[in-house]
């Protein structure tokens, strides 16, 4: 018996109804609203890394506020660790993506400067925020032994 057009296109019908349609993939996280990211993945997976070093940080929150220095308002993850030791890490605006500044505080003192953090990445990712604070709150020796 050989396939006609017709039985031809009948049967790839019936392939394309019989296969299974892929599942779709989960959201990523970095594609959360800004402030359930921070909230529910950022700010636990910088909790637990400083855990990790063996600090508990004393205030580890989101808040829109002033930002440190230059003033203006803008959405910012506040740490203090203890010893007193303040960081605040500040967002252009309630994007993961938008350009990014931290400034840091010694005990008893208040910030002077603001740093550019993260510019030259093209892609934001959750390790890579948390590494990078991480590796900049480490060049402070303000984790572990230096």
């Amino acid at each position: 018996m050989s396939d006609t057009p017709d039985t031809a296109s009948a049967a790839a019908q019936e392939d394309t109804k019989a296969a299974p349609k892929p599942k779709p993939k989960p959201p990523k996280p970095e594609d959360k609203p800004f402030p359930e990211f921070i909230d529910t993945l950022f700010i636990p997976a910088v909790s637990k890394q400083l855990e990790d070093n063996g600090i508990q940080a004393d205030r580890l929150e989101r808040v829109e506020g002033e930002r440190p220095v230059v003033g203006g308002s803008c959405p910012m993850v506040i740490g203090e660790l203890p010893g007193g030791r303040r960081f605040w890490l500040c967002f252009g605006s309630a994007d993961i993506t938008s350009p990014k500044l931290i400034a840091l505080a010694e005990a008893g003192s208040e910030p002077t400067l603001l740093e550019s953090f993260l510019i030259d990445e093209k892609r934001m990712s959750l390790p890579l925020l948390v590494s990078r604070l991480l590796q900049r709150l480490n060049g402070q020796k303000w984790l572990g032994r230096n």
